[in-house]
């Protein structure tokens, strides 16, 4: 192979990828059996395979148990809203993980003390062990799971206090804003740091995603006056969503 040249499994990949961007590989349309893809292609059955699947592993195709590879239907991304404000008065936790006003949907959520793994230790300054509030979210629209979010307080905080609970309690799912505006903690700034990464399978099976398929993480915290109070990772399918941010210019 010449300096440049891409390697024939991915060359006859790319072909294959390209039939199915454009439509001539429709959504559902039975990808060419292995003989067929050696035979045209004029590669042999390790070349094919391979190329079968770098396209699995990219979504593009599924197998069907004694059936064969078919294309897989393309969903057309939806947004998923992002702003570093978070609205407030009585706001739902659907609408905290969201900026735009018109969002609905539902959710489902689940507490429990345990102790702060290194790295969201580092993540809240404090120290491997340390005892934390984890809240497991998973947020439906139109019944489809379509995001999941764990978040992470320290109990050196809200330990013992009425807003212990994020979404139990006089304050439950108003949000960290003013949860912690109860304890007399000015939250005054949040960073989200977006990144992609394979699901997890627990995560593909709340998803609905298969192995293989890429999920976008955002891992967001809040701060008091520098102090990070709150962090989360926000998981959301990268084959279903994008993430847009409403960012002010001042």
């Amino acid at each position: 192979m010449t300096f440049g040249e891409q390697p024939a499994y991915l060359r006859v990949a790319g072909d294959l990828r390209k039939k199915i961007v454009d439509g001539l590989l429709p959504p559902h349309t039975r990808l060419p059996s292995q003989a067929r893809i050696r035979e045209e292609y004029g590669v042999s059955d390790t070349v094919a395979l391979e190329a079968r699947k770098v396209l699995m592993a990219e979504g593009l195709v599924e197998g069907r148990s004694g059936s064969g590879t078919y294309v897989r239907e393309r969903p057309v991304p939806r947004r998923i809203a992002r702003s570093g404000y978070r609205p407030a008065g009585g706001a739902t936790p659907f609408r905290q993980e969201q900026a735009d006003a018109g969002v609905r949907g539902t959710w489902e959520s689940r507490s429990e003390q345990t102790g702060a793994s290194g790295a969201v230790a580092e993540r809240l300054g404090i120290e491997p062990g340390d005892r934390v509030m984890c809240t497991r979210y998973v947020f439906r629209e139109g019944g489809e799971a379509m995001m999941l979010s764990t978040s992470w307080e320290p109990l050196a905080l809200t330990g013992r206090t009425p807003v212990m609970l994020p979404e139990e309690g006089p304050l439950g799912g108003m949000g960290v804003v003013e949860r912690m505006a109860a304890l007399d903690i000015v939250v005054d700034n949040v960073t989200e740091e977006v990144g992609a990464r394979p699901g997890l399978a627990e995560e593909l099976l709340a998803l609905g995603g298969v192995p293989g398929h890429v999920v976008l993480v955002v891992q967001r915290t809040f701060y008091a006056s520098g102090r990070p109070v709150e962090t989360a990772d926000v998981v959301v399918p990268a084959d279903r969503y994008r993430v847009a941010y409403h960012l002010p210019v001042k």
